[in-house]
């Protein structure tokens, strides 16, 4: 008898989350991810509802509009510098960069272009004002432990429970 995804089972999968618009793959988690159904939503809630009922060896598509998770984009929280204010260490795309506003918040900046001149940061989430599909495949589904459903995830050091962009703050 297949097990099947509900509440207290421990679930593995992997996945990859398309822009459906330019269907560029945004991000891919190719190990395997796991955590425990009903305690632990590590994907956005759309997600887990789909993956109820599903079993090993099943692959889902998801679309998400990622202005209902994130909101739409807010152009305001793009910022450009000249490149000699920025620290050298910031001075690469793909770099995540904690910034304080003046009333103590914080939030996090992604370096989103880099040239000889200018530095660009984007405090979006880069899933905001997107159309995304995820695309997951189930690798093991089975009763999760007593320890497992404490933590949300597995408990053995060889997997992993990933906290992910993907989910909403």
């Amino acid at each position: 008898m297949r097990e099947i995804i509900g509440d207290g089972k421990f679930v593995e999968l992997t996945y990859k989350v398309t822009d459906r618009k330019l269907g560029h793959v945004l991000t891919r988690v190719e190990f395997p991810l796991g955590y425990v159904h009903g305690h632990n939503e590590i994907l956005a809630p759309s997600v887990h509802m789909q993956l109820e009922g599903k079993a090993v060896g099943d692959v889902i598509e998801v679309t998400i509009d990622g202005n209902q998770i994130f909101g739409p984009r807010d152009e305001s929280l793009v910022f450009s510098d000249d490149i000699e204010n920025v620290p050298e260490e910031y001075r690469q795309v793909g770099t995540s960069i904690l910034m304080e506003s003046n009333t103590g918040q914080t939030r996090s900046f992604l370096v989103t272009h880099v040239d000889d001149e200018k530095l660009t940061v984007d405090g979006n989430n880069p899933l905001s004002g997107r159309e995304v599909v995820f695309t997951l495949e189930i690798l093991t589904v089975r009763d999760a432990t007593e320890a497992e459903k404490r933590v949300g995830g597995a408990t053995d050091a060889g997997a992993a429970v990933d906290p992910s962009l993907l989910r909403p703050v």
